[in-house]
């Protein structure tokens, strides 16, 4: 009897084995089965409403902005107009109207496509219009957006609205901020929608990214650190959201924590690395010069603000207070050095042209030659040498050589700059460098470029042809 027993056991472990497998082939397959039948019923629908605050860099709206108490504990209502300077200046900070604004003469309007890997998001208006724009947000559902990034109605907001960062605003700011958007014009005006692709365009899908990419909650400020520095860390962490430029993505395109301000692409610009290592980052400019370029878009010898970044000084950081600017450096410095393999900082290349003028004089030029097209195109305003006019003048026309755009590792920037030219407003300069996309071919692009950055910058920085053509359709 005991022989026979021993027999059965080994034959009934891998039939109870086929069980559990069959039970969890079942139970993903009633899953899919839910999920398709959702989809079904989503499709039989046709598309559904359409939310306005789908891009909301602030969500803020000033519906009757209720009364929060400020720092002192005084009803904000005590001093009305303060609490609305107080939110302007945030709104600065936060640069919403970069974002919110297509077109100039419609401001906070929304209207503005932004081009990510999963489809094309339209920012919304966000004047406090009651039909177009977030005139009938109540304080809750302003709060909620801010800091759980889900919308008025309860939908999942994307995060190209970065609540990751904005969750960390205090309260008493978030409501400054909707105090002052209540004072804006409101402006009658539907964005067109989103075109994400399925299944990107189901918002509740963002539940699961939310899980793996954001962590819902208010600053707290560090007792082992100074006042200043938790100043910075707020502001860089929460409003100014420099993370979503300056950090990498992972595959989901959430934040890539461990590569923190390590630098990254956008559009076509690469935003560079930022942490203090003394090869890749900042490590080797004074504090006097990195507030300089937050507050002027310039750091001579070092870099000028192009793109993207010319916008935020424009926009924003030119208005920041000297404390606050100091605070975001203090901050910056205390970053861990995150090396991207540079061997030399991207400011620390070149020498001034010495002879290509006389050397092309008389000659024939059949070819494309980035000398005689930099010459053409380029030295008026940068001199043939490449040293630039005007030296460190305000409005000076910039030097090729120590410039951060010309060493950098990659030529994106110094190509799209050629491209689409650089526009930035400050109180110091009127910057303008027209743009040559259309008067130069793509091979003239990169002839250019490559003439640059071999002659006045990294000369292993080059690009071809085909990346121009990329860099010529980004935004």
């Amino acid at each position: 009897m005991m022989k026979n027993t021993s027999r059965v056991q080994p034959a009934a472990l891998p039939v109870r084995s086929m069980r559990r497998r069959r039970f969890r082939v079942a139970t993903l397959a009633a899953i899919f089965a839910l999920f398709a039948l959702y989809v079904a019923w989503h499709e039989a629908r046709g598309p559904g409403e359409r939310h306005n605050d789908e891009l909301p860099i602030t969500q803020a709206h000033a519906d009757d902005a209720s009364q929060p108490s400020n720092a002192a504990g005084t009803p904000a209502a005590v001093a009305g107009g303060d609490l609305v300077k107080r939110g302007e200046y945030l709104a600065r900070v936060g640069d919403c109207v970069a974002c919110h604004t297509a077109d100039k003469s419609r401001p906070f309007a929304g209207g503005l496509p932004i081009n990510t890997p999963v489809g094309t998001i339209v920012t919304p208006n966000i004047t406090p219009d009651p039909d177009t724009g977030i005139g009938q947000w109540s304080d809750a559902d302003f709060l909620r957006a801010m800091h759980e990034g889900i919308g008025k109605s309860g939908e999942r907001l994307y995060p190209a609205f970065p609540y990751v960062e904005y969750t960390k605003v205090t309260d008493q700011d978030v409501m400054a901020i909707r105090a002052y958007l209540k004072t804006l014009t409101p402006i009658h005006y539907a964005p067109p929608g989103n075109t994400l692709k399925f299944p990107f365009n189901q918002r509740w899908l963002m539940v699961f990214w939310n899980l793996f990419n954001f962590n819902e909650g208010r600053f707290v400020p560090d007792p082992k650190q100074s006042a200043e520095w938790n100043r910075g860390a707020y502001l860089v962490e929460g409003l100014a959201h420099c993370e979503e430029c300056h950090t990498p993505r992972n595959f989901m395109q959430g934040l890539k924590t461990s590569s923190r301000f390590s630098g990254a692409v956008q559009a076509g610009w690469h935003a560079y690395n930022i942490t203090p290592d003394k090869n890749s980052g900042v490590g080797n400019w004074s504090d006097d010069e990195l507030a300089a370029y937050l507050s002027t878009g310039a750091a001579p010898g070092r870099a000028n603000a192009a793109g993207p970044m010319a916008e935020v000084v424009t926009d924003s950081t030119q208005y920041l207070t000297q404390e606050d600017v100091g605070s975001i450096v203090k901050y910056l410095r205390s970053l861990p050095p995150i090396s991207g393999g540079e061997s030399r900082p991207r400011d620390q290349w070149g020498n001034p042209a010495a002879d290509d003028v006389t050397t092309l004089r008389g000659t024939t030029v059949n070819a494309v030659n980035g000398a005689q097209l930099f010459i053409a195109n380029c030295a008026t305003c940068h001199n043939w040498t490449g040293q630039g006019i005007g030296a460190s003048a305000p409005g000076a026309y910039p030097s090729l050589i120590h410039n951060s755009a010309v060493g950098a590792s990659d030529a994106n920037n110094l190509a799209m700059v050629i491209l689409h030219g650089v526009t930035r407003t400050t109180k110091q300069a009127d910057v303008l460098m027209p743009a040559f996309g259309t008067e130069l071919t793509d091979d003239q692009v990169a002839a250019i470029t490559n003439y640059v950055t071999k002659q006045f910058g990294n000369p292993q920085s080059t690009v071809t042809v085909d990346q121009v053509a990329r860099l010529r359709t980004q935004q």
